[in-house]
Parts: structure tokens; sequence; C-alpha cells
């Protein structure tokens, strides 16, 4: 039990680290996987009889490029363009502090969105060897079945593998066609480890720290481009209420009722810092605005010190540039709480004729605390067992069960 442990702390600390390396030395994303899988197997044999070694991601490292190494010979049929001379032992595990940009995680993501790519595809392929994500966790992003995902994720690989697409950094002068997807890719990660899908606890740290370590890298890659700083400062902003938002007993504690004096200070002027030197650029986007919401949020004393008639203004910008329906019941809780509980009510309604929502244990979620601010808590209720229907984080759950206990008092 105490292996299995120390095995699934590797793979979430290093496993990502060690297949991005594993893909740019054999190029082919199945392959690596498949060699990652073998060398885990192996440290399942070899840490119980030769006790574990003092670095397990070095170890694991080396021991799976050895694999895929050997691979290659036993198949000499098969062409996997190796890095360097196969016959040279494998490198050195790379220190997790990269002086610059040389970074395979950061290589491997605009790898992953390649403009031959559909975008769709690119982000799903990211999140799954980048973020390490299920299937079940990318569909849930994308508000979409898992096996429209897995379909997503098969074409991806066999694109990169036929057309040969290069496992490197695109030219400084072609980067901007992959800004977008580069950062859509890196906040999907963000999300998926603010609120998870489907571990135990609602937050992954691991990766809320790897979209926001790939974040710097991105804005030290482009330091032109003021939505690559307004997402890193949204994800500072946002990560800088971690400690607030679980209560001891694992439920999930919303934003009015959060203990701010647990936020991170640090973390939150550092955000607004980076904020206000993107905003000074004169170009605000999607990332910017979104970041202004949450520096709102996280600079305001207490929740009845919000300024949601600035919010809801921000929020219907935001919808201007990025019209989804997740943006759009976003921006009909901030009209609510802003200016009319009654007219956010009816524009969710309106959303609840939006098929791509159905799974969307927030949309009823939404609804139910709108109901319930209304005083109609038999509605309210109803609208919570919905939501209870569809979500999947236990924290998330134990939150809805209290709201609907609440309202059938």
């Amino acid at each position: 039990m105490i292996l299995t442990r120390i095995l699934d702390e590797v793979v979430r600390t290093d496993g990502r680290r060690v297949l991005a390396g594993l893909i740019r030395l054999t190029g082919d994303f199945d392959v690596a996987e498949d060699v990652l899988q073998e060398a885990y197997a192996k440290a399942l044999v070899a840490w119980p009889r030769d006790g574990i070694p003092q670095s397990p991601g070095s170890w694991l490292n080396t021991v799976s490029r050895r694999i895929a190494i050997d691979r290659f010979r036993s198949r000499r049929g098969l062409t996997i363009p190796l890095e360097g001379d196969i016959e040279a032992p494998p490198p050195h595990f790379e220190d997790d502090n990269p002086s610059g940009i040389d970074d395979d995680r950061l290589r491997l993501l605009f790898v992953c969105c390649h403009p031959a790519l559909p975008a769709g595809s690119r982000a799903a392929l990211a999140l799954r060897t980048l973020g390490g994500l299920t299937t079940r966790e990318i569909a849930r992003a994308f508000v979409e079945p898992e096996s429209t995902t897995a379909q997503r994720l098969v074409r991806a690989k066999k694109k990169i593998r036929d057309a040969r697409i290069p496992y490197e950094e695109p030219p400084r002068e072609k980067l901007a066609e992959r800004v977008e997807s580069v950062l859509s890719v890196l906040y999907l990660i963000f999300n998926e480890g603010y609120a998870s899908t489907d571990a135990p606890s609602l937050l992954r740290p691991d990766l809320v720290r790897e979209a926001i370590r790939l974040s710097r890298l991105s804005v030290a890659l482009l330091p032109d481009e003021p939505e690559a700083c307004g997402l890193l400062a949204l994800m500072l902003l946002t990560d800088a209420r971690r400690r607030a938002r679980i209560s001891g007993e694992g439920e999930l504690v919303p934003l009015d009722t959060q203990d701010r004096s647990l936020w991170d200070r640090a973390e939150i002027d550092e955000g607004v810092r980076i904020l206000d030197e993107a905003l000074a650029r004169g170009r605000p986007g999607p990332y910017q605005v979104q970041a202004a919401i949450a520096a709102l949020h996280a600079t305001a004393g207490a929740p009845e010190d919000t300024d949601w008639k600035q919010i809801s203004a921000l929020y219907m910008t935001l919808l201007k540039s990025t019209p989804t329906p997740i943006v759009e019941l976003n921006a009909a809780v901030a009209f609510g709480l802003a200016t009319s509980l009654d007219g956010a009510l009816r524009w969710i309604e309106r959303l609840e004729c939006d098929s791509s929502l159905s799974r969307y244990h927030l949309l009823p979620a939404s609804k139910a605390d709108v109901l319930r601010r209304l005083g109609r808590v038999e509605e309210a209720a109803a609208a919570y067992e919905q939501a209870l229907a569809l979500v999947t984080n236990p924290a998330e759950r134990l939150y809805l069960q209290k709201r609907l206990s609440s309202c059938l008092i």
C-alpha cells in the first residue's frame, strides 16, 4: 500500500514530465504512453526488491528511456526518430526549475497546438498528455460525450504521426498562430485543477501548479502578448482563494462565505500587478477581462463590498468576445446579483433550452441559487436535485446536498 502511494505521487509529480520527454524521444504519443506504463510496472517489481530509489522520478525517467531505446533496437523496421545517438546512455533527469523556456512540456504544448489540428483536438490532446486528464475529465471540460472526446484524441495522435509534425517550438514569427490554442489549453488545465471532475477533493494542486508554471514560461516566451499576462494574472488571482474553498469536512465553500483571511495576499498582489501591466498595453482580451473580474472579487474586503455592477458590466464585455453558453450563464448570475434576480432567472431559463448545457451541473445549481435567494425554496430544491444528478465531484456534492437540505427544512 505504501509503495502504491509513493508511485502514485511520482506519477502526479513526474509522470507528465517524463511522458513529454518520451514523446520527444520516440516521436509517437501512443508508443510513449505504452513505454511509460511499462516503466510503472517495472517499478512495482523493482522497488520492493531493491528499495525505493533516492530519486524515484529520475529512476522512472531513466528506465522508461531505456525501454524506448530497447524497443527501437528490437524493431528496426519501425521508423521512430530518436534524438541523438541511440547507443548513448539515457540522459539525466532534467531539473524541475528550468532556467529558460527550453522545457519539454512547453514544447509539447506547442506540438499539441499545431494549426494543422482541429481546435478541439489540440486542446483534448494537450489536456491528456500535459494535464494527465482522463477522457471523462476532458469530456467534462468540453461539455460533450466521452465518445466524442475519445475520437478527438485518436484523430489528433494519428494526424501528428502521419503529418510528421515536428516536436519543437515554432519559429518566433509563427508563434502568433498558436497563441490562442496554447492559452486556452493552459486555462483548461488550470480549471480542472481548480474544480476537478473526479478527484477525491475539489482541488488538484498538481494541475494548478503546472498550469501556472507553464503560464509563466509562456509569458517569458511571448513578452509582447498581453493575453498571456492576462491569463497568468487570472490564474494567480483565482488560486489565491484556494485555502478558503474547502471546509474541514471537505465541502465546497462558496465565495461569499469564504474566510478571506485565508486568501493569499501575495498572490493577489502579484496578479493585480501583472493585470495592470497587461491592461496598460491597450489591447484588452478575454483573459484580461476575466482577470479583472477576479481582481474585483479578490480585492473586496467583505462580500457586501463586491462591486457586482462592474462585474456584471465586465461579463457583458466578455460575452461579446466569447459568446459561449457558460460565459452567458456567469453573466446571468452576475446580472442577478447586480440588478435583478428575476431577470437573472428568466435568462437562466432561456439557457435551459441550450442542449450543450444539458450535462452541466452548474446550470441547475445556478438556477437553484437564484430561486433560493428569491425565497422560492420548493423550486430551488427541485433545481438542487437536478444539479446533484449531474455533479461528479464529492466536495461540490456535499455543498449541493447541504443547500438542498436547507430548502427542505
